[in-house]
């Protein structure tokens, strides 16, 4: 279920802050959607797999954490993160 590295360095490129930005909460909630979406497609077609259904809730969970810390601190890059994750509030 991992993120292939071309994909995952493409979403950091995308998200980071500044050069060797890797840790941020933006990029941090990049990569996190997109395994959540990739876990998502799993379990559509793998219905009974309560591991992978596990992982996808705690990541699920730690997005979340993620969203409102930025909310909280930073409410001008909540919006534009969830623009650009095509999340809803």
């Amino acid at each position: 279920m991992a993120i292939k590295k071309k994909t995952k360095k493409k979403l950091i490129n995308d998200s980071q802050l500044h050069d060797k930005d890797t840790g941020s909460p933006q990029v941090q909630i990049a990569i996190l959607s997109k395994e959540i979406k990739l876990l998502t497609d799993h379990l559509q077609e793998h219905k009974k797999d309560h591991s992978a259904r596990r992982g996808l809730l705690g990541k699920v969970a730690q997005r979340r954490k993620l969203l409102n810390y930025l909310r909280m601190n930073k409410p001008e890059e909540y919006q534009k993160v969830l623009e650009e994750q095509g999340l809803k509030r």
